[in-house]
């Protein structure tokens, strides 16, 4: 499969077409940006084999699944060492009410999306996933109760 150096518009298209919706067809899609079927195809394919397409998912809504409670959680270390480092980020990959876990500069060093079902679930999750993972000097909890603006389409370059 050949590798791409760089994307350019049409893949941009492409891309930005697939994260509206994930499950168009090719037809559809090939449509929506102006090229044939085939060479379109091509595109994804090729787009999928250099991991620029990284995967297809299903958006869910959070409150309907049974996690209607988000939290941005800062987290800072109390000591900037390997050790504390890897246990911490290794624990947050495999912690499931983590949707995601960011490295930041600034005045805390993580900051995480968590779901949870209530304000009871969430002190779980801050005494048995996070409490034990020890090297954690301090936990900031903020706590979601509306969105704005919520989208995983990136925007035009071109606009």
């Amino acid at each position: 499969m050949p590798t791409i150096d760089k994307i350019d518009a049409t893949d941009r298209k492409i891309l930005r077409a697939l994260q509206r919706d994930g499950r168009m067809t090719n037809l559809d899609l090939a449509a929506a940006v102006n090229l044939s079927p085939s060479p379109c195809l091509r595109r994804i394919r090729i787009l999928e084999a250099n991991h620029i397409i990284t995967g297809y998912s299903a958006s869910v809504d959070a409150k309907a699944y049974g996690l209607p409670v988000e939290a941005m959680v800062q987290i800072k270390l109390d000591k900037h060492i390997k050790d504390n480092i890897v246990r911490f980020e290794s624990k947050m990959r495999d912690t499931p009410e983590v949707l995601a876990c960011f490295m930041m500069t600034g005045q805390s060093d993580y900051l995480l999306r968590v779901v949870v079902s209530d304000l009871e679930d969430y002190e779980r999750f801050v005494r048995e996933r996070l409490h034990p993972i020890g090297g954690i000097n301090s936990i900031d909890s903020s706590f979601v109760y509306g969105v704005v603006k919520r989208t995983n389409v990136f925007p035009d370059l071109h606009t």
